[in-house]
């Protein structure tokens, strides 16, 4: 009904499209609650529920990886309104995590937050979720939605609230069709990756997208393979990759142009094209 409340629930990872919803209703659009939902890495949730962020813990890999984040950069923007725009006290803030790497908001700002609802799913609950809901309704959620999914089970059994939801859904489970797939059967494990599509298109009725056909049908360009050298680093052989494959430059003119560098330095100068770029090479 027209001006009927919604709540909205919101995957989370760099605190965005929440925070967008946030300004919408503060603009007049009508939404009640703001569902945060995070994955393993829950440095959202324990910000709302203590109002101390904390991005001093492990970096968990997910099967959500937009979501794998420590540092939610637009959460600033957040911060800013509910320090009432006082800029000072937002930038002592962001001075304090990028030092520290925490800080904390008064009882004051905390206060603030009431719109919003903070949760999270773990890998099993993410799982769980794409399985109940294809077994109940045949849609096939992705892993981002799965964990908005399964936060917004939590705050409905947690608060009793019904409200209309709208469940931010942000994107295809053909983006990760094996983590789709496995979770809703087992018998899906020990298929490759094309064949996984398949039978995604099959159970959802979702035609598979051109990009995926066009990468299966491509004619296969270059084959190289890039291995740790003895010192445990891929700069030599990503040297000769880029020498390959930008088809402007030789070996001899990498080495001069990266003259001055330590000998077996990870950062090399490739002008692809007449474009300097820089590439840096982790151990």
């Amino acid at each position: 009904e027209n001006g009927e409340k919604i709540n909205v629930t919101v995957p989370t990872g760099n605190f965005g499209n929440i925070l967008a919803a946030y300004f919408a209703k503060q603009m007049g659009v009508p939404i009640d609650k703001l569902i945060c939902a995070s994955n393993d890495n829950k440095v959202l949730y324990d910000f709302f529920k203590t109002g101390v962020y904390d991005k001093n813990r492990p970096f968990i890999l997910t099967s959500s990886p937009s979501m794998d984040i420590l540092i939610s950069s637009n959460l600033e923007r957040l911060i800013y309104r509910i320090a009432g725009e006082d800029a000072a006290c937002n930038a002592s803030l962001m001075a304090a995590l990028a030092g520290d790497g925490k800080y904390e908001i008064t009882a004051e700002m905390k206060e603030k937050l009431g719109d919003f609802y903070g949760n999270y799913a773990t890998q099993e609950e993410c799982a769980a979720q794409i399985r109940s809901l294809y077994e109940d309704t045949d849609y096939v959620l992705d892993p981002h939605t799965a964990v908005a999914a399964a936060v917004y089970n939590k705050y409905k059994e947690e608060t009793g609230d019904t409200t209309k939801t709208v469940i931010a859904s942000t994107a295809s489970p053909y983006k990760f069709t094996r983590t789709v797939m496995s979770a809703m059967d087992e018998k899906y494990a020990d298929m490759d990756d094309f064949a996984l599509t398949e039978e995604l298109e099959k159970i959802s009725g979702v035609k598979i997208p051109d990009a995926i056909t066009k990468i299966r049908n491509a004619p296969v360009l270059h084959n190289i393979q890039c291995e740790k050298g003895s010192d445990g680093v891929l700069g030599k052989t990503i040297e000769c990759v880029l020498c390959e494959l930008s088809n402007v430059i030789n070996h001899k003119e990498m080495d001069d142009r990266n003259d001055g560098e330590p000998e077996g330095s990870p950062f090399f100068v490739c002008p692809v094209k007449g474009a300097a770029a820089f590439f840096a090479v982790a151990p």
